[in-house]
């Protein structure tokens, strides 16, 4: 056996209980949290504001979660909370009582969220077996990618990491590697990525050409939209709506937009959202949006 694997233990009964609730088959990796992360404030804060993230969102459904690995390995909270935030249709059972049902179900569900994040496989940090088999690590992974897909103003703590050890059970014994990783945006590296980016550069280092990128813009958008006897002279105010941003969508992309899909006079934030997300989600399935937006 690896010496560093007792190490990452501090009693004997630690490491009793660890391999006594973690089979580890031959020729099988796993990854998990250290027990020396179960003090990580940090760690603790985030588990309890997705907990109370959960039990907000499903407060008219009446379930209350209390334990991220007990509570969301078999799907059922998984599906609400699919179904309620991204209006998500699974076609899968409620409740899923057996361990085939319950991976069948998983299956289905890992497979949206995947798809509506716009994630490939390789991306994933999480499967049905490590769900299933209630792992913390992949679970968080999990519900912090949901969270800022369809939350992006969570106000998750950043710079949340634990110490991780990957087992690897070998012919010659238990084979491991140690870690840190993430599990929250790392801000500083995101600050660092940030700094190329050349919208923040106008912004902050040449906010006189503001007016000039504006212009073209406004050019832009009037000379497609002009094609509707439209005009837009307040790119602020006149795409809160959503309405000019659909219409704009629809000649760009070359079709025509049910009247009945969304509402072209809205009176209302919760119909200016309606027409917002909508088109919002029409960019998203063309390919050209990869990154989240907040339709507030």
């Amino acid at each position: 056996m690896d010496p560093d694997f007792l190490n990452v233990f501090t009693q004997p009964a630690q490491l009793n209980q660890f391999l006594a609730e973690n089979v580890i088959a031959q020729g099988e990796k796993r990854k998990l949290i250290k027990p020396t992360s179960n003090n990580n404030a940090k760690l603790e804060d985030l588990k309890l504001l997705l907990i109370d993230w959960i039990n907000t969102t499903l407060k008219e459904e009446h379930i209350v979660v209390r334990s991220l690995e007990e509570d969301l390995y078999d799907g059922l909270v998984l599906h609400h909370l699919l179904e309620n935030l991204g209006s998500l249709k699974l076609d899968v059972d409620k409740i899923a009582l057996t361990e085939k049902k319950q991976r069948q179900k998983l299956s289905v569900i890992l497979e949206a969220v995947a798809k509506c994040l716009q994630l490939e496989e390789s991306q994933l940090k999480w499967s049905v077996e490590s769900i299933l088999t209630k792992d913390l690590l992949s679970t968080l992974h999990l519900l912090v990618a949901i969270a800022k897909h369809f939350e992006p103003n969570l106000a998750m703590p950043p710079n949340v990491q634990v110490e991780t050890i990957t087992i690897e059970n070998t012919s010659r014994g238990l084979k491991t590697v140690n870690a840190v990783e993430y599990i929250t945006e790392n801000k500083e590296n995101l600050e660092a990525q940030s700094q190329d980016d050349a919208f923040d550069e106008l912004f902050s280092r040449a906010p006189d050409k503001l007016d000039a990128v504006k212009k073209v813009f406004l050019q832009f958008v009037n000379q497609h939209v002009g094609k509707l006897g439209l005009s837009v002279k307040d790119i602020e105010s006149q795409f809160a709506d959503g309405v000019i941003l659909l219409l704009l969508i629809g000649q760009l992309e070359g079709y025509f937009l049910n009247l009945r899909d969304f509402y072209l006079t809205p009176t209302s934030t919760m119909e200016m959202l309606h027409n917002i997300n909508l088109a919002l989600d029409l960019l998203a399935d063309g390919g050209l949006l990869n990154f989240s937006v907040n339709s507030e």
